[in-house]
């Protein structure tokens, strides 16, 4: 035997007698430095709720690899945040033609990321086996296609274990 799990795969995994936590905490911390972003002033909300993200043809075009790459390491990221899964799906929809709006956004969750860096999962041992879901969908909101935004998550007992965001 190598000991107790700790890390595996960039997950942090803290292992004590109420449960297990998992957490991307010093990926997040190199995400965050990365991209420029140590010495903003982090965020409260990933996104904001008064902005609704469309094509904005007109805007200003911006390096697709950076935003991709940008994407890509948050959507690394929702393995053990799903309070960012809704925000960066809703980014990744424009990759093939980012503009300034977009990446404005992708910058505002990893400001929202920096604030959090500690955030991640907690499985509880004291649980039952009682499975719930919930879920929702906006109806049609997309100013581009007028399709809905369906998310959804499932707990046993008091652990949330699969959640997800789709268009």
């Amino acid at each position: 035997m190598v000991g107790e799990l700790n890390y595996l795969l960039g997950l942090q995994i803290k292992q004590c007698k109420e449960g297990i936590f998992i957490s991307q905490t010093k990926y997040a911390q190199n995400l965050v430095k990365r991209f420029g972003l140590e010495k903003a002033r982090y965020m409260r909300t990933p996104m904001s709720m008064n902005q609704k993200l469309t094509k904005d043809e007109h805007g200003k075009d911006i390096d697709p690899s950076l935003y991709t790459s940008m994407i890509g390491s948050l959507l690394y990221l929702t393995a053990s945040r799903p309070d960012i899964s809704f925000s960066v799906g809703g980014c990744a929809r424009y990759e093939a033609t980012p503009k300034e709006s977009h990446l404005k956004a992708v910058k505002r969750i990893i400001r929202y990321v920096y604030g959090t860096v500690e955030y991640g999962i907690w499985y509880s041992k004291d649980s039952n086996s009682h499975l719930a879901g919930n879920s929702d969908a906006d109806w049609a909101v997309n100013i581009n296609d007028r399709k809905s935004t369906l998310g959804g998550c499932f707990y046993l007992g008091n652990n949330l274990v699969t959640w997800y965001s789709k268009k």
